[in-house]
């Protein structure tokens, strides 16, 4: 990881989780044990790549920044809580999270399936306040693309196919497309914020897109890799799950140098899709995208 990258992921983390905790209190009403859950979710570990790229995109198009890190701060909001609701029993059953016990275990089912819903609806609202972007017309643009990306044709619908690869045989086309919905949708949404907020010609947002999609699919190969190979303590969760659950992923249908291989590849196209844009303004971009060859969580 470049000095570069190490920098601007603190200077995020730092930002984000600051942002986050003014929006989430501490609460001592009776409902207390629904904050301390959505804080235990979403202040503490994680790598805050999705509002990193959110931030980013932004400032490729001179967007203000106060504005793009409530949305960072939403989106990371939104991704704390589909990885609650992934952890539940009824989907991966998974008892640890970015080294820590997962939200239904340190709490229980019920507070999980609340803090999820209730991080999600949280996100909605710090989007649709003005204080996000002063365009009304903007934060709408905001809040349909994000409700695009959670919704059935997105993290929600992925997540469906993914429990039906445990029952159901799919081709390599119905797992692209799983984790196009899954994992990519949201990353999608995150480089796209940029363009939105900062009213981009259509060959930039384009860019982004393209980015956004090479990005996300390497992303996850990357991730089928670690679960194969991993080591539990850097990751911070269970590994093999996957395989133990007769999931279906990337390495179902090619050898782990085939899909390292293709990683490279759409790393490398990520750089490429960049191009459009002024170099000095995209290394951490290209810093981001190559990192995905080297992560170990």
């Amino acid at each position: 990881m470049t000095e570069r990258l190490k920098a601007a992921i603190r200077q995020t983390a730092d930002a984000v989780n600051d942002v986050i905790n003014r929006l989430i209190p501490k609460s001592n009403e009776m409902e207390s044990q629904l904050f301390d859950a959505m804080r235990y979710a979403t202040l503490e570990g994680g790598k805050r790549m999705r509002p990193l790229l959110v931030l980013t995109s932004c400032e490729l198009f001179n967007v203000d920044y106060s504005c793009a890190l409530r949305v960072a701060a939403a989106v990371e909001m939104v991704h704390a809580y589909s990885l609650i609701h992934d952890d539940l029993p009824a989907m991966d059953d998974a008892k640890l999270r970015r080294g820590r016990p997962t939200v239904h275990c340190e709490f229980d089912e019920a507070t999980a399936i609340l803090a999820g819903d209730a991080l999600q609806s949280l996100a909605f609202e710090v989007l649709a306040d003005p204080d996000s972007h002063p365009d009304a017309r903007i934060r709408l643009k905001l809040v349909e693309g994000l409700a695009r990306a959670v919704g059935p044709r997105g993290m929600c619908g992925g997540q469906m196919l993914d429990l039906l690869s445990e029952t159901q045989k799919l081709d390599v086309g119905a797992v692209t497309r799983m984790q196009k919905m899954k994992t990519g949708a949201l990353i999608m949404f995150a480089c796209e914020v940029g363009a939105i907020m900062g009213k981009a010609a259509p060959k930039h947002a384009m860019a982004l897109r393209n980015y956004a999609h090479d990005f996300g699919m390497a992303f996850q190969m990357t991730d089928d890799l670690l679960d194969l190979t991993g080591v539990q303590q850097d990751l911070g969760k269970e590994t093999g799950k996957d395989a133990k659950a007769g999931k279906k992923n990337f390495l179902a249908f090619m050898a782990p140098g085939e899909a390292r291989a293709k990683c490279e590849l759409l790393v490398d196209q990520c750089i490429h899709h960049l191009s459009v844009f002024d170099e000095s303004r995209t290394g951490v971009l290209v810093d981001l995208a190559k990192f995905l060859l080297e992560r170990k969580n």
